[in-house]
């Protein structure tokens, strides 16, 4: 399996982004309300569709549902503990933590699903749209968090209110409910979806700083380091503890080594953070995910 290939599209994406922002007349200004575009509708309507669309089978992958969702609740309890450690504390900046924690417990759905595919075929995919089904809920909440909290502006309200934590939920239940989208409207909704996906990772590359990547070391070695090696670890661990069968387990080592979410640039700076600093998180990540996918297929094997 070509991982690097798999991973190009978005990379390239990121990369073309940043040349338009920099070097056309399309700059900052052109951007911005991109980025509200995305957040507010194209996001949504992407997440929505990607949960709906596959019916979700709890029973006979209840063992995987909850190795997934352990999985999800140790990446968030990693990632909100950086600023806590002892030889972290001093090095973290609690703002830029705030943003950042997201990249150290989210994934990029659209290669889950591209690899679940290649790896198990119509049952790899079954199994992935279950794990996400009940993930993205999970970890929108545990992304949306930290920036609320730190922003103080209420972080129940700022949930409540969150076009992705609002279009993940109610996929989930209408998919729990056996509601499809109508199959006169499913291209119109797959275009929308599409479109999200490359104008957000576009926008992230526009407001890439690779700079401010240099100014937070310590931050951006510990979310990457949880993203692409201990969250493989700790799969590989809730792997042996389920007793998952062959497949269930290789669909979830490969789900624990994924990329992080391109929507976390637009999600930080919707919510008025540092998104360059999550942008250059995004593409880093990205490129490390060729060694950790490559790693866990080896474990998988």
């Amino acid at each position: 399996m070509d991982i690097a290939r798999l991973l190009f599209p978005d990379f390239s994406l990121i990369a073309l982004g940043y040349l338009v922002c920099r070097f056309t007349p399309l700059d900052r200004a052109v951007w911005e309300p991109v980025e509200r575009l995305v957040y507010y509708f194209l996001f949504p309507v992407l997440l929505f569709h990607s949960i709906v669309r596959t019916p979700m089978q709890l029973g006979p992958a209840s063992s995987l549902i909850g190795a997934g969702l352990l999985l999800g609740l140790a990446g968030i309890a990693m990632a909100y503990a950086i600023p806590h450690l002892p030889w972290l504390r001093s090095h973290v900046d609690r703002r830029e933590h705030a943003a950042a924690a997201q990249v150290a417990f989210r994934f990029n759905s659209f290669i889950a699903l591209a690899m679940a595919g290649r790896l198990g075929g119509e049952q790899g995919l079954q199994l992935v749209a279950v794990l996400i089904g009940v993930c993205v809920p999970l970890m929108n909440v545990g992304a949306v968090w930290p920036m609320a909290r730190h922003a103080q502006t209420g972080v129940l309200g700022a949930l409540v209110r969150n076009p992705l934590i609002i279009a993940t939920a109610g996929g989930l239940a209408a998919n729990l409910a056996g509601l499809r989208i109508p199959g006169l409207l499913e291209p119109t909704v797959a275009r929308i979806g599409g479109s999200s996906l490359a104008l957000g990772l576009l926008a992230a590359g526009a407001g890439l700083q690779v700079g401010s990547l240099a100014r937070s070391r310590a931050l951006t070695a510990a979310v990457l380091g949880i993203r692409h090696a201990l969250m493989p670890l700790v799969a590989f661990g809730l792997a042996l503890l389920f007793r998952l069968e062959a497949m269930q387990a290789a669909v979830l080592l490969v789900f624990s080594a994924l990329p992080t979410s391109s929507s976390g640039y637009v999600l930080a700076s919707r919510m008025g953070y540092n998104g360059s600093y999550v942008a250059g998180l995004v593409t880093v990540s990205t490129m490390l995910g060729v060694l950790s996918l490559t790693a866990v297929l080896g474990l998988a094997r």
